[in-house]
């Protein structure tokens, strides 16, 4: 009966979802629904629910989890200083006479906006109000343009440091250690935020290049998708005034990332040094004002009691699921795939792929890597190279029609002259090269795990 219990409770929390309530009170309504019915029929141990107080307090003082709320701090005060436009807009008139010279501007602004910012709605939203307009006036066409700027918008979850990646870090160790005991290692590893970042870093800058390469063969082809402009009036930006505006957002970006990757500073600290970074950028374009301070101040409380809401949700989830024995029927499952370890793997890849269609990276990560994570580790796979194949499968689920999020993000800012029918042609070249990168860290896992090997090696 607890087996069934457990399928029940996993399969009720898709229509659920569907239903509009809040995500977080939505896990948490639903589990302690189905405990309840547990309780009654004797199938469910309420001493379960006792240990949902240590959970709790156990997030209040996690450290890593810290660092969520002033990174999204950071990248609210980006958005609104300013930053992206600037230097799109110089980019742009720099590269104006080349075929496809704007697409190529948006893909390298959208990546050093996903670095800084790693918010994937906002990055999406904020390159389409500045860049889509530009790109339709330059007679390019609207599936290229709007592919274009999802495809640059996601790249914030993979490109760090990215607040997918701290948390995916925080889940995973908590699994790779259950892994570890699992498997009667009582002095079990764990991995770090730094350790991810770095794993993702080749992936991410890859992707990145793939982009580029594709726009510059399409430029070359066909150009009259994306043409050249045809005013050459006015002069272009010197390299200087270029550097002058990518000097703050890359020292930012050198200064977080480099001071985690080298251990020089905590995730958290690390964070408190880009956020006072992202102020004084705020205050160089001026941008920062008590308006400004305030909107930033509760947009970032509203996304942080979001995250931290859903993790509790989550957690009692989670509780109620194990309760079940649901975590013994995964582990069950997986073992029993043909294809062993490597069909297993790719189970969870698609399940995960198809679930994000309906459910935001928070949801996944804290609702689904924490029952699948152990079991995968437990056949062998790298936590690292684990977390990384998550983050870009994810990156992919948001791009796909019809339901991937970032459709929905960039078509609300749409003018309505581009049909929906553009921004699902448009994204598809871009999902095939996701697909291209997720087969190519499959074959060559060295992708996602060289670098912290070489970094953490002592």
């Amino acid at each position: 009966m607890s087996g069934w219990m457990s399928l029940l409770l996993f399969l009720a929390i898709g229509p659920a979802l569907l239903a509009g309530f809040p995500v977080a009170f939505t896990l948490a309504g639903v589990a302690l629904l189905f405990a309840g019915i547990g309780i009654l029929t004797g199938t469910f141990d309420s001493a379960f629910l006792g240990a949902l107080p240590n959970r709790v307090y156990g997030i209040m003082n996690n450290e890593t989890l810290i660092a969520v709320p002033v990174f999204v701090f950071m990248g609210v005060m980006l958005e609104r200083s300013k930053v992206a436009d600037q230097l799109l807009q110089s980019l742009a008139q720099l590269m104006r006479t080349i075929p496809g010279g704007l697409g190529l501007a948006v893909v390298l602004v959208g990546a050093m906006m996903a670095a800084s910012t790693g918010i994937v709605g906002a990055t999406v939203v904020t390159m389409g109000l500045i860049s889509l307009p530009t790109m339709l006036e330059r007679n390019y066409h609207p599936a290229v343009a709007t592919g274009t700027i999802m495809a640059s918008g996601t790249l914030g979850q993979i490109i760090p440091p990215s607040i997918v990646l701290v948390m995916l870090a925080d889940v995973l160790s908590n699994a790779y250690q259950q892994a570890q005991l699992g498997l009667g290692s009582f002095t079990p590893k764990t991995i770090s935020v730094a350790e991810l970042f770095a794993g993702a870093l080749v992936p991410g800058l890859l992707l990145v290049a793939g982009y580029a390469l594709y726009l510059l063969v399409l430029a070359f082809f066909r150009p009259r998708l994306m043409p050249a402009a045809q005013d050459v009036q006015g002069e272009r930006p010197g390299i200087l005034h270029l550097l002058g505006l990518a000097a703050g957002p890359l020292l930012l970006i050198v200064a977080v990332l480099g001071s985690i990757v080298e251990g020089i500073a905590t995730p958290t600290e690390a964070a408190a040094v880009g956020a006072m970074g992202a102020m004084l950028l705020a205050l160089l374009k001026r941008q920062l004002n008590p308006t400004t301070l305030r909107e930033v101040v509760y947009r970032t409380a509203s996304i942080s009691a979001m995250v931290f809401m859903i993790l509790i949700g989550a957690s009692l989830f989670s509780l109620v699921f194990r309760g079940f024995g649901g975590d013994e029927q995964i582990a069950d499952l997986l073992h029993s795939m043909p294809g062993g370890p490597l069909g297993a793997m790719m189970v969870v890849m698609l399940v995960m792929f198809l679930l994000g269609f309906v459910l935001d990276f928070i949801e996944i990560i804290f609702v689904v890597v924490p029952i699948v994570g152990p079991v995968l580790m437990a056949m062998g796979f790298d936590p690292i190279w684990l977390g990384v194949m998550i983050a870009v499968n994810l990156q992919t689920s948001f791009l796909t029609p019809p339901f991937g999020f970032s459709l929905f993000y960039l078509r609300g800012v749409c003018p309505p002259s581009v049909p929906t029918t553009a921004l699902y042609l448009g994204v598809i070249p871009f999902i095939a090269i996701q697909l291209l990168m997720l087969v190519a860290m499959a074959v060559w896992p060295a992708l996602a795990t060289w670098l912290p090997a070489v970094v953490y090696s002592g």
